[in-house]
């Protein structure tokens, strides 16, 4: 058995925001934005490279439908997409999910740089 907050808590009892055969959608609980929302896929897989090509085109279709979504509801300015994939880049829930988050102008005084805040010594350059 699978040691698993994603498998044991939100696959089987959370309704999701969206969903297909392969992947679900809700939003963050701890969101970093408005709207913030994560993407997983229903099989248990560590990271993204783990899915399969499948799984993979699932949640990129999830993808889409939340940004419209969002576009929508929110309109938010911006968005950053991102994949931690292994501890030592920051996943901390060791099953594939994808974060779709909504920025919005001003959120931040200077957003150069984007995902790149990760290490930030590089985040301007």
């Amino acid at each position: 058995m699978i040691n698993c907050v994603f498998c044991e808590r939100f696959i089987p009892k959370e309704e999701p925001l969206f969903e297909n055969k392969l992947a679900l959608a809700y939003f963050d609980e701890n969101p970093i934005s408005r709207g913030h929302i994560f993407i997983i896929t229903r099989r248990h897989a560590k990271t993204f490279f783990d899915t399969t090509t499948e799984e993979q085109h699932a949640m990129i279709d999830l993808l889409n439908q939340c940004k419209k979504y969002l576009d929508e509801e929110y309109k938010p300015t911006g968005y950053n997409v991102g994949l931690n994939c292994e501890e030592d880049a920051g996943q901390t829930v060791m099953h594939v999910h994808m974060h779709l988050i909504p920025r919005y102008k001003g959120d931040v005084e200077n957003p150069r740089g984007g995902i790149r805040c990760v290490i930030p010594e590089k985040q301007n350059y």
